[in-house]
């Protein structure tokens, strides 16, 4: 069974800085895994945010995060970590760490129960 455990949430004033951490275990990796961490915000479909290839480390971004929040991946832990920067009120969502292979986006890909992230003015 995949297991996708988030963590790091919580609360912060706008320009303040968190640390997501997802742990994942009983998956079997390849090089066309991919990592990547959703976001939903209340009254608003979910959104990718930002995603890394295992094979290669290559990141995307959405540009609303980009210059601000970073990802990042220990394979050998089986960890991603999301670090975001400059937190803007807007931010405000519940943030979910995903598995699989289209970054988060199709149905076959695994998600985690979510971390909440609160920026306030």
């Amino acid at each position: 069974e995949v297991q996708l455990v988030e963590s790091g949430g919580g609360s912060v004033q706008a320009g303040g800085s968190l640390r997501l951490s997802c742990a994942a275990s009983g998956f079997t990796f390849d090089d066309g895994t991919t990592m990547a961490w959703l976001r939903q915000a209340p009254g608003k479909e979910r959104e990718g945010v930002s995603c890394i290839s295992r094979a290669d480390g290559s990141t995307t971004y959405a540009d609303f995060v980009k210059g601000r929040f970073t990802i990042s991946a220990d394979n050998a832990k089986n960890m991603v970590y999301l670090q975001m920067n400059s937190l803007k009120p807007e931010d405000t969502a519940v943030y979910y760490c995903a598995l699989g292979y289209t970054c988060g986006m199709g149905p076959s890909d695994n998600r985690g129960q979510g971390t909440q992230v609160t920026v306030s003015s």
